[in-house]
């Protein structure tokens, strides 16, 4: 009997095991315009609070900022907006794993407090590839995300053994937060192929969503589509999704386009990033748009801060305390509008 028992033992855990490292498959479109509808129109903006130069000093303890939160997704719901598009970092996770899920939760308390979702980001491929916990670079003045972070940047092709903790950092987060209904979806890997990454990123890409199924959240995933010559990257990111996100920064034409051309695939939209006023990505010709096709409309930036992303990619104003034209964000840090005219648009198609 005892032996009997082992071997009972041994093969519940072999059959456990198997069961938790099996692989779900995509979502089917059924599934995926199924789930859509529980969130009517999606509103907002990729969120950081103004105190934060990037991912790390929002998230570690020392600089992590709840009362500017509070204040600023305030405003973001004052105009009627209802998902924020919020980054995480495997390093803030790294050097305080409970303390970081602590405050992962605390950002959701304050989020619903204010009717707010959240579109949680793992990876990304933009700006510095290099990091280090502690006190976060001052902002460069005038120069647009001088401190926004990559993740896991350089330190993936430096650092063999790195692979084994990303495995480890969105098994867990996934795992902790797996049936929180405040979350819309997993945004897996902000544009991948950045940054002049190109192919190499499509390995931790894979990564990525292999580990996401397996732990198998009742949220979907995505990555989205941001750079059509990226042709690999593309066809995995659009056969893997199970809701089509995407990024553009055109004008009312081009964007519709690419609407169009991603309509195809027959499941649920929504653009993660866009609004550059001197691209002629605006509010008032691009959020219609996307209400009239039920679109999710996330745009860059709520509050001009140490991002400073109201200055362009292309030109640097190191002399120049705000330039002419704002390229993102919406208000300022007392909560005052960019564009009392901007936020007229959106009260109206939000309220």
């Amino acid at each position: 009997m005892k032996r009997v028992s082992v071997f009972l033992i041994a093969s519940m855990m072999l059959v456990g095991c198997v069961q938790q490292s099996k692989v779900r498959e995509v979502w089917t479109k059924e599934q995926a315009n199924e789930w859509y509808k529980q969130w009517g129109w999606l509103r907002g903006c990729d969120f950081i609070p103004s105190t934060a130069v990037n991912q790390l000093e929002m998230w570690q303890a020392e600089t992590f900022d709840p009362v500017t939160i509070d204040r600023e997704l305030g405003w973001a719901a004052d105009i009627g907006m209802n998902c924020m598009r919020v980054y995480l970092h495997h390093l803030a996770w790294e050097i305080d794993k409970d303390g970081f899920k602590a405050r992962v939760g605390q950002y959701l308390d304050i989020a619903s407090k204010h009717g707010i979702s959240t579109i949680f980001v793992i990876f990304d491929d933009c700006w510095l590839p290099v990091y280090q916990a502690g006190k976060q670079p001052e902002p460069k003045p005038g120069t647009h995300n001088s401190g926004w972070l990559q993740d896991p940047g350089d330190l993936l092709f430096q650092d063999t053994t790195l692979i084994a903790e990303l495995e480890v950092y969105v098994k867990d987060i996934l795992t902790t937060f797996k049936k929180d209904k405040r979350i819309v979806l997993w945004d897996l890997y902000n544009e991948p192929g950045g940054t002049g990454h190109g192919d190499n990123s499509l390995a931790l890409l894979q990564q990525a969503f292999t580990w996401g199924r397996t732990v198998n959240p009742s949220q979907p995933f995505s990555a989205g589509y941001w750079h059509a010559n990226l042709t690999n990257l593309n066809k995995y990111q659009l056969e893997n999704s199970d809701v089509i996100t995407y990024h553009t920064y055109g004008d009312a034409e081009s964007h519709r386009a690419l609407i169009n051309e991603l309509k195809q695939h027959g499941r649920p939209l929504i653009c993660t990033e866009y609004m550059a006023r001197t691209h002629n990505s605006t509010f008032q010709t691009i959020m219609p748009m996307l209400k009239a096709e039920n679109i999710g409309a996330i745009s860059w930036g709520l509050v001009a801060g140490k991002t400073n992303t109201i200055f362009t990619w292309e030109t640097p104003l190191p002399n120049a305390e705000e330039p002419p034209i704002w390229f993102c964000d919406i208000f300022r840090k007392d909560g005052s509008p960019y564009s009392q005219e901007e936020i007229d648009t959106i009260k109206a198609l939000t309220k």
